[in-house]
């Protein structure tokens, strides 16, 4: 029986329960998810790579069908290199669905074996975004609501 493997790729800067609300709502439908930081050249990061790891790795520690990696260049490279048939991306409104499927689109083109699944967040943690919890960090408002109690700056 073939192993069904996901990809979740991201910068997780922090991960947010946004994130997490993804991830365990898809275990049931992938024998293992690899949560996958990956090296974004459009984007500063607030917290290193190691932090953000280590913050997922705790999250998580308890799950056996997830790990957690970094890998820099293209997500269907990284897909391929771990055996993964999937790539698994969270949609929180219209406008991610649109960049989504482009991304997805190509991803196909590039890797044609590799499925991209769309999960859509609960509405109670769509609002929820990185960005949004990088700004209440750097002008110290409070963030805890939006991340995971491993999760503090």
């Amino acid at each position: 029986m073939e192993t069904r493997i996901a990809v979740f790729a991201g910068t997780f800067d922090p991960i947010t329960n946004g994130h997490v609300d993804v991830i365990k709502r898809s275990l049931p439908l992938f024998d293992k998810i690899v949560i996958a930081i990956g090296e974004n050249t459009k984007k500063q990061t607030l917290f290193d790579t190691d932090k953000r790891l280590s913050w997922i790795r705790e999250i998580f520690s308890a799950e056996p069908k997830i790990s957690v990696s970094s890998y820099s260049g293209l997500t269907v490279d990284f897909c391929k290199e771990v055996g993964a048939g999937y790539i698994l991306r969270g949609l929180r409104n219209g406008s991610d669905y649109d960049y989504e499927a482009h991304i997805a689109q190509l991803n196909k083109e590039l890797n044609p074996t590799i499925e991209t699944v769309f999960v859509i967040t609960s509405p109670e943690v769509s609002y929820i975004s990185s960005s949004l919890v990088r700004d209440l960090i750097i002008y110290k408002g409070d963030y805890t609501r939006f991340v995971p109690t491993q999760v503090r700056a």
